[in-house]
């Protein structure tokens, strides 16, 4: 196998164990060296669940003291890019959890950086690794539901609300990453409105438009007053649609056998398109979790050196995104055009 891949983790809030018991449980070919966190209450939390792992409370000592190969960057999101620029400028691969940076030039910054130390940034785009979203790629790509033509996201729920970001900025991260991977193409404009019923200046309530070069659409709403806790995509294409709902616990996946054609035979004026109403296939899934594979994947491009999946140029992708719509909402819904690659 090699030499294991000495990794050290920045972050032990919300996120950080989950990723950490990753690290330590589940990924093979890593080594969890060291935990990070400027909290004592959280470091002792680390030590008591890690007690043969290193804490320390500053990331110059953690980067110049424990001889690592990579960093998981998983503290606050201001911290993001201050904390990644220091890895990469180590030069130390480099994954940082959604968003990248709050900023496209701090993202940036960092993809430029890490392709001249020639380390590997990736970001935890979670929801691309899951079995799931991996199985709708598959699908799309074998071309079983035809041409896509355009697909809406749901992210509702009713908590848990946030003072300091807006629901887009909390939520849509793992939608924009998903509608960029499924399409395989990034968005050339986004029009957005939203809405601070809760909290004055922080949007509670998100629908957002993307439009990409191909034609195709995207939708994406996004809210945490809702009666409703709704985590689904739908993808209609030419000829089948498809509808991933992430909380149903057994079938999360459905192909309807559903659409519109055009008639074989001359007909008169308003009867010209045929419905068609066939079959649902609900595929068979074999779940694991996406934090794992997502981990394994940064793992096997450290030692190979190749570019991850989720890599810093589509982490850079979804903050234009993100900022798009904050941009549209402040100017009432235009509609506002996005550049491209770095």
């Amino acid at each position: 196998m090699g030499p294991m891949v000495r990794i050290g983790v920045v972050g032990y809030g919300y996120w950080g164990p989950n990723l950490v018991r990753n690290v330590a449980t589940k990924v093979a070919g890593a080594e969890l060296v060291v935990i990070c966190d400027s909290s004592q209450a959280n470091l002792a939390k680390a030590h008591e669940a890690w007690p043969e792992t290193a804490t320390v409370n500053n990331v110059e000592h953690l980067l110049s003291d424990y001889n690592l190969d990579a960093v998981i960057v998983v503290s606050s999101a201001p911290s993001h890019y201050p904390v990644a620029r220091k890895v990469i400028e180590a030069g130390l691969h480099c994954f940082v959890e959604k968003p990248l940076t709050l900023t496209s030039l701090d993202a940036e910054e960092l993809v430029a950086m890490a392709e001249e130390k020639n380390v590997r940034l990736m970001v935890g785009h979670l929801m691309v690794y899951h079995a799931a979203v991996r199985e709708c790629k598959r699908i799309i790509d074998s071309g079983e539901l035809g041409e896509v033509l355009y697909l809406y996201a749901q992210r509702l729920n009713l908590g848990k609300v946030r003072t300091e970001e807006n629901a887009f900025w909390s939520l849509a991260p793992h939608d924009v990453s998903i509608a960029l991977y499924l399409l395989g193409e990034e968005a050339d404009s986004v029009s957005a409105v939203g809405a601070d019923y809760l909290t004055n200046g922080v949007q509670d309530t998100v629908f957002a438009n993307l439009h990409f070069p191909s034609g195709k659409m995207a939708n994406i709403h996004v809210s945490w007053l809702d009666p409703h806790k709704i985590r689904k995509f739908t993808i209609v294409g030419t000829k089948k649609m498809l509808v991933f709902d992430d909380m149903d616990p057994d079938n999360k996946i459905w192909i309807y056998d559903k659409g519109v054609g055009e008639p074989k035979d001359a007909m008169s004026y308003g009867e010209d398109l045929t419905l068609r109403f066939g079959e649902i296939r609900i595929p068979s899934l074999k779940m694991r979790e996406p934090l794992a594979d997502e981990l394994t994947h940064f793992v096997d491009c450290c030692r190979s050196g190749e570019q991850p999946e989720s890599d810093g140029l589509s982490g850079l992708s979804v903050v234009r995104v993100l900022e798009a719509v904050d941009k549209s909402i402040a100017e009432g819904g235009t509609p506002i055009k996005l550049v491209s690659g770095v």
